[in-house]
């Protein structure tokens, strides 16, 4: 037994940055790992739960506590992988450090010799009973898997029941059946292909000459409402087929114009050599272009004509078959005997008669009576409009079976049936969630990839968008999207969940409030708690949900245990913030997460034994998310004893694109408060500084940077807030956890500050504002993975040209941070964001973008530009420091003047307050990106000039150009300019 006053591992030390990098490599594998069973949204790396796990289960041998039989084992076990005999406390800790990162490595994982050191170490820790690991936000299961791995005891619960389903077959039924059960679902995959073949094959013929259909490109169409024209528009956002290297194939529409008819387009198939030969959508935010006259139809039209068609993902035809409407076939994907590769041809009247087919057989699938009372294909209502991330709804997709063409759901429901007909009941529920897997890829929102040539998938955000144009894949056949390859995942998933241990784990469907297990009887809490207002998990569930139910009627998880009549999954109870919804009576709002993860952190303290340890997980990047946890935290009673952050999120994802969007998972170390101490606010302010000191030198050794940074220091620093029930001032007023993260954001920038420019405020040799905000700016985009973030240059949002009438983002550069965390450091530090905008900064939609130095230009020389102004300077060499700020204001744009006496922010000379519009003073930021600017137009000598004369002034200018360039990513244009410019400093 490990004593409570003997820290673990994880409160002292952690491979944070072997971990990360172990973490990320898992996450690029695309086959054969547990998470491939089946999609959940934000699932932790195994590396990291692994290693989490291993330094929340093992104590410090550095610890005067810890146990000698410990050390004892450990120095036995360490040498059989190479992670040194541990001849002192602290070589042993460093031994078992090592071995933890080692073994976050996955192709180590199912190593016998590192899983039995691994399992040694834990029983070597817990010798008196095996350790029970408990997650209460379960999801897909990782970190209670990871727990059998290290044999342990595991109890996984979670609300949903799609979770826990993936959490049955990963936890109870794995282990039980052993790696025999991918096997029996191979198996029992074969069996379905073949009697779906049967009753499927009509509805995907052959071509006449033995080419086999793999994928058909569908899109939806709305009618020109030009007064001389009706044509028929189909609504395409690309018509490149393929991309591969010399495999360049796309669609070339046509008008024809018959005399006295309505113009209509038809395409062929060509190889273009480039991208200028290829024509341009036909849709861009909901606006359809027309082939035939080019007139444009709005949004609100174009959406009116696809409600009318409940989506436009079905064509539509007369009483003989022949097309009338709807969805318009583009082009097939087939391949063919003899040939290498994807071959396409234009659809015919087989391929329509095929789909009108499937029409008639599901109408009457359909008017069948179902057994379970449920439709065959989903009739459950969508989410209502304004529930994040679906967009949906405005284009006639009420129902959950309308994100289908009619050919997808009769194949889907084909396969449904044939699951729930299954008599293994392990068997059926992997089966079922095959099925579940193939609607992600068979659906009316997936787009063609044409870079690899296969469909896509619907979850590649956490959002259902509104599709244009759509793949549809043949489930029949052997290429991507058909069922045969998703058994073979799944089966390949499953073999990967085998961890070597039979004992199964606990699940169980329930409230993180109200855990079923005994006071004192949990060893190690860890969670990965919901993400506040970031992802509608229980919504985009119920995608899956709806077909999982047909594949396995009247399932004991498949329902909510809490609402009976909720045919979907739970909603009320679900902790997230989400003021579409409400729970007794009131909205889901911050109030209300705050409240439920306060109980359910209030639950968790009381099942841990008193010498039992928590961890819990954290990646959202606004402070509100993370003060509405740490609230919770705080209030059910837990004090923070370390804090880690661990490399789980790419870079390159479309979320970290151009902003600070985090790369790691901030993993919380917690403990039960003993004692309901009350601590003195003065007293608290004191040590903070030091702690966030320690912290920041910690991590950046780890090479933890900017966003990261600034959100694993908010652990440390609560540390000293957390060991208290409550802090109060001198005067008896208690201090909100608020009031203290901002006191933990400025020392943060200060400290930030001080290692950038030397120093944090307006002191002595202090820089101006804009200089300390460009300062942060950057070093809070810097990247832990070492990639730095993009500009955004020429980037639009990848889902533009998805939704709806609101105005094109035109393109432009620098860099954005959430409006929120801006803030946060700028008040606190006297740095007032509304007096910079329009000239540093700009701000729209609750995003603060930093100019780049391009669009400055103007400002800084006015309508004549560049060249004029270094004519000037080169004239006269003292007139560099004259330049003009806003020399189209002349009327309060005065000189940049020589150094004086430094004015307090918003003081003119006479001590008044001065508005932002007359704050026209250029400062040192202003004179460096002016030599910026000369040095880009090739102004070399009145950039030696300017230079010569910021030199004469003073370091302020070669201090704040040097760490600048230190700041800017290595690939940016505004990091090139610094580093010529300054080649032209004299040495």
């Amino acid at each position: 037994m490990i004593p409570r006053e003997c820290k673990r591992l994880a409160e002292v030390d952690f491979p944070i940055a072997v971990v990360g990098s172990h973490s990320l490599a898992e996450k690029a594998q695309r086959m054969g790992t547990p998470h491939q069973l089946h999609l959940w949204w934000a699932w932790r790396p195994l590396a990291a739960c692994r290693a989490m796990l291993l330094a929340l289960l093992l104590p410090d041998p550095s610890d005067k506590h810890c146990p000698e039989a410990f050390k004892t084992k450990a120095k036995k076990l360490l040498p059989l992988v190479g992670c040194g005999k541990g001849e002192t406390d602290e070589g042993l800790r460093n031994g078992v450090i090592k071995f933890i990162g080692d073994f976050a490595n996955w192709g180590l994982s199912t190593n016998v010799t590192y899983g039995e050191v691994a399992r040694g170490l834990v029983k070597a820790a817990h010798a008196e009973d095996t350790p029970l690991v408990v997650d209460p936000f379960a999801g897909g299961g990782s970190i209670p898997l990871e727990g059998l791995r290290l044999g342990c005891e595991a109890f996984a619960s979670d609300l949903n029941p799609v979770a826990c389903l993936i959490e049955k077959t990963k936890l109870i039924d794995v282990p039980r059946k052993g790696p025999g059960l991918a096997n029996e679902l191979l198996l029992a995959g074969k069996e379905i292909k073949k009697q779906a073949e049967k009753d499927l094959a009509e509805f995907y013929p052959s071509d006449p000459d033995g080419a086999q259909p793999i994928a058909y490109l569908w899109a939806r169409t709305v009618h020109c409402e030009a007064p001389d024209c009706g044509a028929e528009i189909p609504l395409v956002r690309s018509f490149w087929l393929s991309k591969k290297p010399k495999r360049y194939r796309a669609l070339k529409p046509q008008a024809v114009k018959p005399r006295g008819g309505t113009p209509r387009v038809e395409f062929e198939i060509f190889e273009p050599q480039s991208d200028d030969q290829v024509a341009k959508a036909t849709v861009n935010r909901a606006k359809g272009t027309c082939v035939c006259c080019g007139r444009t139809l709005a949004p609100e039209r174009v959406r009116a004509q696809l409600a009318a068609q409940r989506g436009g993902a079905d064509a539509e035809f007369d009483a003989k078959g022949h097309r009338t409407g709807g969805a318009r076939l583009l082009a097939v994907v087939i391949l063919k005997a003899g040939t290498t590769g994807r071959q396409y041809r234009l659809p015919g009247e087989r391929d329509y008669e095929a789909v009108w087919k499937a029409h008639k057989m599901l109408r009457t699938m359909v008017a069948k009576p179902s057994i379970n009372g449920l439709s065959a294909v989903p009739d459950e209502p969508l989410p209502p409009i304004g529930t994040l991330g679906f967009r949906v709804q405005r284009y006639g997709m009420l129902k959950w079976g309308d994100l289908f063409s009619a050919r997808q759901s009769l194949a889907l429901a084909t396969l449904a049936k044939l699951v729930s007909a299954v008599a293994n009941e392990s068997d059926r529920e992997m089966l079922a969630l095959s099925v579940s897997k193939l609607a992600e890829r068979n659906n009316s929102i997936c787009d063609w990839m044409v870079g690899v040539e296969c469909p896509g998938h619907l979850y590649s955000q956490q959002i259902i968008p509104p599709a244009w144009d759509f793949a549809e894949a043949t489930p029949l056949g052997e290429s991507s999207g058909s069922f045969e390859l998703t058994v073979e995942s799944t089966a390949a998933s499953a073999s990967a969940c085998w961890t070597g241990q039979s004992t199964p784990a606990d699940i169980g469907q329930f409230d993180a409030t109200e855990l079923p297990l005994p006071d004192e009887s949990v060893d190690i809490y860890f969670t990965d708690p919901p993400y506040y207002d970031a992802v509608p998990y229980s919504d985009l569930s119920d995608f899956f949900f709806v077909w999982l139910k047909r594949a396995l009627p009247k399932h004991a998880l498949l329902h909510d245990q809490f609402d009976p009549q909720n045919p979907l999954t739970p909603k009320q109870r679900e902790v997230v913030q989400d003021e579409t919804k409400s729970f007794e009576n009131l909205p889901k709002d911050r109030d209300f997460f705050e409240r439920r993860m306060s109980l359910a952190f209030s639950r968790g303290c009381r099942v841990l034994k008193r010498d039992g340890i928590g961890c819990v997980v954290f990646a959202h990047k606004t402070t509100e998310g993370w003060e509405a946890l740490l609230t919770g935290m705080i209030s059910g009673g837990w004090v923070i004893t370390g804090s880690w952050p661990i490399a789980t999120e790419r870079s390159a994802r479309m979320r970290a694109r151009e902003s600070a969007a985090l790369e790691s998972s901030v993993h919380l170390v917690c403990r039960p408060r003993i004692e309901e101490a009350v601590g003195d606010w003065s007293e608290v302010l004191r040590e903070l500084p030091k702690r966030v000191a320690e912290s920041m030198r910690r991590l950046q050794t780890e090479h933890v940077r900017g966003a990261d940074l600034v959100f694993a220091c908010i652990g440390p620093a609560l540390e000293i807030f957390s060991r208290y029930a409550k802090v109060e001032t001198a005067d008896g007023r208690e201090v909100a956890l608020a009031e203290y993260l901002e006191k933990v954001w400025e020392v943060v920038g200060r400290s930030a500050l001080e290692q950038i420019l030397g120093s944090s405020t307006g002191g002595s040799g202090a820089l101006e504002e804009d200089a300390r905000l460009t300062a942060l700016f950057l070093w809070t985009l810097q990247s832990s993975n070492g990639v730095s973030a993009k500009l955004n240059d020429d980037a639009e949002d990848e889902t533009d040209d998805e939704e709806d009438d609101a105005p094109k983002k035109k393109k432009s550069g620098g860099y954005s941070l959430v409006f929120d965390v801006a803030r946060r450091f700028a008040q606190p530090l006297g740095i007032h964001l509304p007096e910079w905008e329009g000239r540093i900064i700009e701000i729209e939609k609750g995003v603060v973008r930093l100019l780049p130095v391009a669009e400055r230009a103007k400002q800084l020389f006015g309508e004549d530009g560049t060249r004029t102004a270094a004519a000037a300077f080169e004239r006269n060499a003292a007139l560099a420091p004259q330049m003009v700020l806003f020399p189209d204001d002349q009327a309060v744009a005065p000189k940049v003047k020589g150094r004086g006496r430094k004015k307090a922010d918003g003081e003119s000379k006479a001590g008044t307050a001065i508005s932002a519009p007359t704050r026209r003073e250029a400062t040192t930021l202003d004179r460096v990106h002016a030599a910026m600017l000369l040095q880009r137009s090739g102004q070399a000598n009145a950039l030696r000039a300017l230079i010569q004369a910021e030199q004469d002034r003073g370091s302020d200018f070669l201090r704040l150009a040097n760490a600048l360039s230190a700041l800017y990513p290595r690939e940016s244009e505004e990091k090139r300019l610094l580093d010529a410019m300054l080649l032209a400093v004299p040495r």
